[in-house]
């Protein structure tokens, strides 16, 4: 099973969070549409993920902008990747949070997992903050 992140967590949450799966918002970058975001996605664990699709909201200083779809998949097993997508019509510096709002589709060579959302860790690199 993939963990919560916790700042501050007990020291067995922590290890369990060692073979989980993490997802960086690397750095967001200027784009003739817009904004390209990178993510590093980290799978710690032996599990590959056919299907990871999250809803990503948007805010600007605190107040929602928008609402968008993005695929991170396939996500293999005890890999880390780096994965982009677009946000056009908006400029980076304006994007001050990206909250994982909810898992739209989770799968795994098992089928469907329906807790996908609490077995991601999130942390960001960015100026804009990633968040669950």
């Amino acid at each position: 099973m993939l963990p919560v992140a916790a700042q501050g967590a007990a020291p067995a949450a922590n290890a369990a969070n060692a073979a989980g799966v993490s997802l960086e918002l690397n750095k967001l970058e200027a784009t003739d549409k817009g904004c390209r975001a990178v993510v590093v996605v980290n799978n710690q664990s032996d599990t590959a993920y056919q299907t990871l699709k999250l809803e990503l909201v948007m805010f600007e200083g605190g107040v929602f902008t928008r609402r968008i779809a993005v695929d991170l998949a396939p996500v293999r097993p005890q890999k880390r990747s780096v994965k982009l997508f677009e946000i056009d019509n908006i400029a980076c510096d304006k994007i001050t949070e990206l909250l994982i709002n909810d898992v739209m589709d989770c799968k795994t060579d098992a089928g469907a997992v329906d807790s996908c959302l609490q077995r991601l860790s999130v942390s960001s690199l960015a100026n804009a903050k990633l968040s669950k």
